[in-house]
């Protein structure tokens, strides 16, 4: 997309202050929209318009899926998934239904009836919400014994009548009609729907992943084809596969948990500090302003997650074995057991830490040795192989006493931030391809501000986080069309602008690694009792629009991010401290005051045009769909509301090339990249996820595991590409 600053002379926020240097890009098409109703009529006007050639308009068709299929295509599938609903059910009537389970979904408990948030129960509006499903006559005659809640979640949205709880239910059929026989009429001719009623033969009970390998530890197991790791026979004279894994984040330690588990002699090496010295060292950062290097916000146990929201939502199936088996073993860690009801679990920064050190505690007593300080600065290769790493201290320049490890797999679970590392593959030729991500900016406003919008008169129910009524959020995802759009591929006549990573009762947070550069994030605490609530807006940005730095090659999107990271940097005049702009000045391109509302950011805001910080692309793109939420939330544009700048790093630049079934490096023998920063995954889950497959992946090809991988963890496990939650 030829579009970009024509230039790049952003003033600083002060006369005296430093100047921005001069950055260009390609030329642009601009939306020339007026701040005000131009935008608007933007928003709303501009639609994607066929590319036209020398012999006319050309047609183009796209697949059509989701809410877009044509409805001869939903009637066909509805009648399909039908089919097969009947067919996993016992016939109606039949003795067949005297056992088993009957999911019911989508049940509905008016908020002012619901025990609140807290309470995973059942009581008796759910009771009332059963018995309408089933049809049973009196709900007061069910027994709660006979059910489980397996979800839970809260829907504030408009076209309700009022705010309810959603839950979703399992219905024991054996325990239910032995406590009430007479219900057996109504399980008789209960008939299956797709995702309201359905069928199962026996409880869907994922267990945690300690548990399950624990399972199995005497020789092999018929089903999961796991053989003992406990008396030291997995490899010939009693010797075990060396396996290094880089970074401590989910992927990296579910991916040492499986491989410990199955009895891998693993070493896991991390940058950083353990949680507890990095909550000491993003301490001082907050109060005295020394960024430690290689400990803080981005580097260290857990991984980038831990000082966020720690969020456990994802994109890639809630209810997959291969998921809940992660949730479970967050648990067994001593996560609290509601993330496997709440339908937006979510952990907080308080629970995390805790449950990374028991976590830690559990690895070594595997075995796994665990480094901290410890940073990887080459690959040894020899022959297209990776034979071992080299490994400094972090607190010593690269190659200052290092040390060479032999090893014979190198797991690389790596954040997206770990660039110092891009560029040491890169070196070695590893094949690596850039790919989308998005750029934006963190928005702020008063909790009370969004409890009031999103659930009105209900607002005084959520008392702070422990209310009835959970934190009010939002998720939000916009489509922009461009002008212009003739001159244009097809892909992209539109930009998507949405939310990512929206802290309810949070605070913005720096996540800078270098001095010289500035970009934030979001973050935290369980209760969610914070006075504000903060959203990262971010834009899309294609591979096409980091043509400038294309001379980085598969780095170029890395270069991306610095560019912007350091324009903000100097932006906000140093020391930390962020540039930051009322949503309503950002819309009008102006800078009309020199105060700002207050900011949860503890390094200091100062008023500066954000507006003329990114390429108009991306600040039109921003500004049209502000507009755009405020019709849907009125008065998200407030005076009230602060952006922060700059949010960058929403997830890698760039993908590792790797093989879909073995997660080895397609160039590099040896090497298995897997998580966020490998350009695999999105999150704390699906990260996880990632590692975990990863790991019996790895164990096969060790000998470790002679398993089929997909029925113990499920297809939908499989990662392909970047997954946003």
């Amino acid at each position: 997309m030829a579009l970009g600053f024509a230039t790049a002379t952003a003033a600083s926020a002060s006369a005296s202050g430093p100047r921005l240097s001069p950055f260009s890009l390609p030329p642009t098409h601009p939306l020339r929209a007026s701040p005000s109703r131009g935008l608007l009529h933007a928003a709303t006007s501009s639609f994607p318009r066929p590319r036209r050639c020398g012999c006319g308009a050309a047609m183009r068709c796209a697949k059509r899926t989701g809410k877009r299929r044509y409805p001869s295509e939903k009637k066909r599938l509805d009648r399909r998934h039908k089919e097969l609903l009947r067919q996993a059910a016992p016939v109606e009537g039949s003795e067949g239904r005297e056992s088993g389970y009957w999911r019911l979904s989508k049940l509905a408990v008016p908020a002012r009836d619901d025990p609140g948030k807290d309470f995973t129960g059942i009581s008796l509006p759910l009771l009332q919400a059963i018995a309408k499903a089933i049809k049973f006559p009196v709900a007061s005659m069910l027994p709660d014994e006979a059910f489980t809640v397996i979800r839970k979640s809260f829907d504030a949205r408009k076209v309700l009548k009022e705010p309810q709880f959603t839950y979703t239910v399992d219905m024991d059929v054996k325990k239910l009609l032995d406590m009430e026989p007479r219900a057996w009429d109504f399980i008789a001719w209960l008939e299956p729907k797709l995702g309201v009623v359905e069928y199962m033969p026996k409880e869907k009970l994922a267990s945690d992943l300690v548990s399950m390998l624990n399972a199995s530890s005497k020789g092999y197991d018929n089903e999961l084809g796991i053989k003992d790791t406990h008396n030291g026979s997995i490899c010939p004279q009693d010797k075990k596969p060396r396996v290094a894994v880089i970074g401590s984040g989910p992927s990296g330690l579910f991916a040492s948990l499986v491989l410990g588990e199955l009895g891998a002699e693993v070493t896991l090496l991390e940058r950083g500090q353990p949680v507890e010295q990095r909550g000491r060292d993003i301490g001082a950062l907050a109060v005295r302003r020394i960024l430690q290097s290689e400990s803080n916000f981005c580097f260290g146990e857990g991984g980038a997650g831990t000082w966020s929201d720690g969020k456990l939502v994802t994109r890639i199936g809630r209810n997959t074995d291969g998921v809940q088996a992660v949730m479970k073993t967050f648990v067994h860690f001593g996560a609290p057991p509601n993330i496997l009801v709440d339908g937006k679990p979510h952990l907080g920064t308080d629970k995390l830490v805790p449950l990374l050190r028991n976590f830690r505690h559990h690895l070594r007593e595997l075995g796994v040795t665990i480094r901290f300080n410890a940073r990887v600065d080459d690959l040894i290769v020899e022959d297209g192989q990776v034979k071992g790493i080299t490994v400094s201290d972090a607190e010593l320049r690269p190659g200052s006493g290092s040390q060479k490890l032999s090893f014979d797999a190198v797991v690389l679970a790596v954040g997206h931030s770990a660039r110092d590392t891009y560029n040491m593959l890169q070196q070695h030729n590893v094949d690596m391809s850039p790919k989308s991500f998005a750029v934006g900016l963190r928005i702020e406003h008063p909790q009370e501000l969004i409890n009031s919008i999103q659930y009105s008169e209900l607002a005084a129910e959520v008392q702070k986080g422990r209310g009835r009524i959970p934190v009010a959020d939002y998720k939000i995802v916009k489509s922009v069309g461009e002008k212009h759009a003739e001159e244009l591929d097809i892909a992209e006549q539109s930009r998507s602008c949405y939310s990512f990573c929206m802290c309810p009762g949070g605070q913005v947070v720096l996540t800078s690694t270098d001095p010289s550069e500035l970009c934030i994030n979001g973050m935290s605490f369980s209760r969610r009792a914070s006075k504000w609530a903060n959203s990262a807006l971010v834009v899309t940005v294609s591979s096409h629009d980091s043509k400038p730095f294309q001379s980085h090659g598969p780095l170029a999107g890395v270069e991306f991010h610095r560019e912007f990271e350091r324009r903000a940097a100097v932006m906000g005049g140093g020391n930390f401290v962020v540039p930051a702009q009322r949503v309503t000045d950002f819309i009008s391109n102006i800078l009309s005051v020199t105060t700002l509302p207050p900011s949860s950011y503890r390094l200091g805001v100062r008023p500066s045009k954000l507006h003329e910080l990114f390429p108009p692309y991306i600040t039109e793109a921003l500004q049209q769909s502000i507009i755009m939420i405020d019709r849907e939330m009125p008065g998200f544009v407030s005076s009230e509301a602060l952006l922060h700048g700059v949010e960058t790093r929403t997830s890698s630049p760039l993908q590792i090339s790797r093989h879909g079934e073995t997660y080895e490096s397609t160039s590099l023998r040896g090497l298995y990249p897997i998580g966020e920063g490998a350009g695999y995954a999105g999150g704390i889950l699906s990260a996880a996820v990632d590692g975990m497959c990863c790991g019996f992946a790895l164990a096969k090809q060790l000998s470790l595991f002679h398993g089929d991988i997909e029925s113990f963890l499920g297809k939908a496990q499989n990662q392909t590409g970047f997954v946003k939650y």
